[in-house]
This record gives structure tokens, sequence and C-alpha cells, in this order.
């Protein structure tokens, strides 16, 4: 579980909360009222999710939970501990022959890792299996990639809704300036789509965007090691 990425998520919306109903003095909740907004979010957080559904593909969406999941509970790739295990089955090799290793191959759960070996074991010339491997690499490295780009498209859109729904809310309140009691609703729909398409970008897109990156770097660093390997 990666404990600091759920302590910072739920540190900045406890810091919205803050900043949201404490006046100076005490804490109004009260407060919290003023900053929900039924057209604000339907066209910031609606308007994001339907312009990533006219972008991606239904497979995009579907990765999200799977997403989450590298995020907050992720997988461990520790590099010494692939350099162990391969040095290991080398020094097995070397002892008593390849074919040696492909019972204990059963022990392996990175699927990588058992892939690239068992074509050792087969075999196969050093030259192929050195494409095969690179070919695959290349293949994970583009799906990471695009699915990286799935949260930074969000993290652009977001803020460009939130600006859409400002100019939404100023139109209203300038149409309707002769009636006084109009113009607060306009107005708090103005500024609260901008707030909302600000934090939808920066707490959550930018963030797993970037998140996502680092697991994916964590991945190659191994992957490159089982490579060349």
């Amino acid at each position: 579980m990666d404990i600091i990425g759920i302590l910072g998520l739920v540190f900045a919306l406890l810091l919205m909360v803050f900043g949201i109903v404490f006046n100076g003095t005490g804490f109004v909740f009260a407060n919290l009222i003023n900053f929900i907004d039924y057209p604000s979010v339907a066209i910031t957080i609606g308007g994001t999710f339907a312009v990533l559904m006219i972008s991606y593909s239904i497979e995009s969406f579907l990765k999200i939970p799977k997403h989450m999941k590298i995020v907050f509970f992720p997988e461990s790739f520790d590099p010494m501990s692939y350099i162990t295990t391969i040095t290991g089955f080398a020094k097995e090799a070397r002892i008593k022959g390849l074919l040696s290793i492909e019972s204990k191959l059963v022990d392996v759960k990175d699927e990588f890792l058992k892939k690239s070996l068992m074509l050792v074991v087969d075999s196969i010339d050093a030259e192929k299996v050195n494409q095969i491997l690179e070919t695959e690499l290349d293949y994970l490295e583009g799906r990471h990639i695009s699915d990286m780009e799935f949260y930074t498209k969000g993290a652009a859109y977001a803020p460009a809704f939130g600006m859409i729904g400002t100019l939404i809310g100023l139109v209203n309140m300038l149409k309707q300036m002769s009636d006084p009691n109009s113009i607060g609703p306009a107005m708090a729909v103005a500024l609260l789509t901008t707030l909302y398409g600000s934090m939808l970008a920066n707490i959550f897109f930018l963030p797993i965007a970037n998140k996502l990156k680092i697991r994916h770097e964590e991945e190659m660093v191994c992957k490159l090691i089982v490579a060349e390997g």
C-alpha cells in the first residue's frame, strides 16, 4: 500500500475543507454548502469526462480501477532482487545446464522474467531473444504512455471546462443584472466551475499521471535488468 500517496490525497482534501470552513476565529461548517453547486459539477466534471469519452475508447475507462490499484496498492519492483534471481539462475545453468532451471520456473511470479528464461531454456538464438524482449518492452512502454496520456488530457480538459463554466455564469449574470436575486447564483456558477476544474486537474488527474509515470519507470528498470541478464 502506498501510504504516502493516500495520506497526500487525504491531506489535500482536508486542507481544502479547512480553507472553506475556517474564518479566522473558528470553524463554520455551514460554509461547505456554499461550495456545492450542481450546475458547476455538471459543467466541469461531466464535461471533462464527456470529452474524454470522445477522445478515448471504453477500454481506457475500464482501466481506471486497475490504475487506482497500481497507484495506491503498487506491485513491488526491487532491482536488487531481480539481479539476485537472475545471477542465481545463471549459476544453476552453468553448473547443471540450462534444462536444470526449467523445473524452477514454476516459482517465478514475474511473467516477463519467466518468459525470458523459457526462451533461454528453449535454446533460442541470443539475437532472437534480444529482439523478442525489446519488442515486448517497446509495446509495454507504448501502452503505459497511452495510459498516462489519458490522465494528462483530463488535467488539460478540466480547467478548460472550468473556464467554460465561468463564461456561462458571467453571461447569465450579465443578462439578468436587473434581477439582483439572480446575480449571486450566476456568479457562484462562474467561480465554482473554475474551482472544480482546478481541483480535478491538480488533486486527481495530474498526481495520478505522475504516479503512473513513476510506477512505469520502476517496472521498466527491472524489465531492462531482466532483458540484459
